[in-house]
């Protein structure tokens, strides 16, 4: 039979932390490689309406969003007669613009996409509760008229509402 020995104390051997920093970096590159971070910054005032029945977008990477409503800053490009911004992107765009930055987004949009995401694109129209529709119908007309016709408006649930 063997015997035990309990007086002798084994060495515990130094763990190897060279490869230690790779393995962080590795590992910061994937999770900025598969983040995704907000495309733009608001500059004009959405408040969505509110609707019962409400679907989400299942691949929320095929949409471009296009943003109506209030400005948010004083120096913000608007819409006669004044209390209307339409922002594209980063930016928001003046009315004499309007239907060519609408034409240029779209065909942005498009380009940034792969051949076979080019038909899945969907336009998403996010606009204040509070604009009027002309503004609204005005953006959807440039829509058509460039053979963008997956449209989608942006909603809030019903459900959502706080009673007064």
């Amino acid at each position: 039979m063997g015997r035990f020995k309990t007086g002798e104390k084994k060495d515990v051997p130094e763990i190897n932390t060279g490869s230690m920093s790779d393995i962080i970096f590795m590992f910061l590159f994937f999770f900025m490689v598969i983040t995704n971070m907000r495309e733009a910054t608001l500059k004009v005032r959405f408040e969505p309406p509110l609707a019962s029945e409400v679907q989400k977008l299942e691949k929320k990477s095929l949409v471009a969003n296009i943003y109506i409503g209030a400005p948010l800053g004083k120096n913000e490009n608007t819409l006669p007669p004044g209390k209307v911004s339409v922002q594209l992107n980063d930016q928001t765009i003046k009315a004499e613009d309007l239907v060519e930055d609408v034409k240029d987004f779209i065909g942005t949009e498009r380009e940034s996409r792969s051949e076979a995401d080019k038909a899945k694109l969907t336009f998403s129209l996010k606009v204040d509760k509070n604009v009027q529709m002309r503004y609204v119908n005005t953006i959807k007309q440039e829509l058509r008229n460039n053979n963008a016709l997956k449209i989608n408006y942006a909603t809030g649930k019903k459900s959502d509402m706080k009673l007064k």
